[in-house]
């Protein structure tokens, strides 16, 4: 008997401390503020007393915080705030507003891949643009009318931009498809010469696949690679047919003019073949407009 008093005792002090920590905890603002729209009474939530403490110490953390790199909370970039669900009390991790915009401002990235292209490339901005040049206004307006286009769904041909070296062809088009991937558009940038010499690599298959039939591409500096027949014939030719068949916007930059190019493409290892080069100019033409952009070197 004496032991059954003793275990009553034990559970009414147990009792009174859990009501007693409860309250304690409701005299702070912040933890008051975390159950306030709970709509769950306070016997539910005096038995999650301290894990609503830990939420209400990330949610100050929260209130007090700058920007991610400030965070204290465990998880960076989220809070542990208590939800009721189905009447239930529940914890979850939600992202603050810093986090949020982080990964708005990331979420293009999954939009647009980029094989062996530099950095520069990566993070081309429209708003980053050298626009002093006059002998550029051209090419951005016409790439300005393309992206309105693209836009409310019409098919456009792409470009084949060629100039001078460094005069900034392949950052104006990635500044193109990189606001396009802001607005969920997909999109591929490769360098092609690099793109060429992974041809043996076990992946290549897979990163073909995608380039064909990705719907906006740009393939950057062709003319530089180290040519063959087979990269010419088996590779490129059967790229530019599949997008051409399908209409899928394909860009191009080069140092090359599409004549020079001809000639170029012509002369591989195995000799001379300008019926197979003039194939593939032939399909370039179709899928592109041709412009040329002589300004300054801007990578001096």
């Amino acid at each position: 008997m004496h032991n059954v008093l003793e275990n009553i005792d034990n559970i009414e002090l147990s009792k009174f401390d859990l009501d007693g920590e409860y309250k304690k905890a409701k005299s702070n603002p912040n933890f008051k503020a975390i159950i306030k729209n709970l709509k769950l009474s306070d016997d539910e939530l005096k038995n999650y007393t301290s894990i609503l403490e830990e939420s209400s110490s990330e949610y100050e953390n929260c209130m007090n915080c700058k920007n991610l790199l400030e965070c204290k909370n465990k998880v960076e970039g989220f809070c542990y705030i208590p939800v009721n669900v189905d009447g239930k009390l529940n914890f979850t991790y939600q992202p603050c507003k810093y986090k949020e915009k982080q990964e708005s401002k990331n979420k293009y990235l999954n939009n647009i891949k980029y094989f062996n292209t530099p950095s520069y490339v990566k993070d081309a901005s429209l708003s980053e643009i050298y626009k002093t040049d006059k002998n550029r206004f051209k090419v951005i307006n016409w790439l300005m009318d393309f992206m309105d286009d693209f836009l409310i769904g019409e098919y456009h041909k792409g470009l084949y931009l060629h100039g001078n070296f460094g005069c900034g062809k392949t950052y104006l088009i990635a500044a193109i498809f990189n606001e396009l991937a802001h607005k969920n558009y997909k999109s591929c940038i490769i360098f092609w010469p690099e793109f060429l010499r992974q041809a043996f690599y076990d992946d290549f298959n897979d990163k073909f696949e995608y380039v064909k039939k990705v719907p906006l591409l740009l393939i950057d500096d062709i003319g530089a690679e180290g040519l063959t027949a087979w990269n010419r014939d088996e590779i490129l030719c059967p790229l530019l047919q599949y997008r051409m068949d399908n209409n899928l916007t394909t860009f191009f930059t080069s140092n090359l003019t599409l004549k020079e190019l001809e000639s170029y493409l012509s002369n591989s290892k195995s000799g001379v073949d300008e019926v197979k080069a003039g194939r593939i100019i032939s399909r370039i033409e179709q899928l592109t407009e041709d412009m040329e952009m002589i300004s300054k070197n801007l990578r001096k």
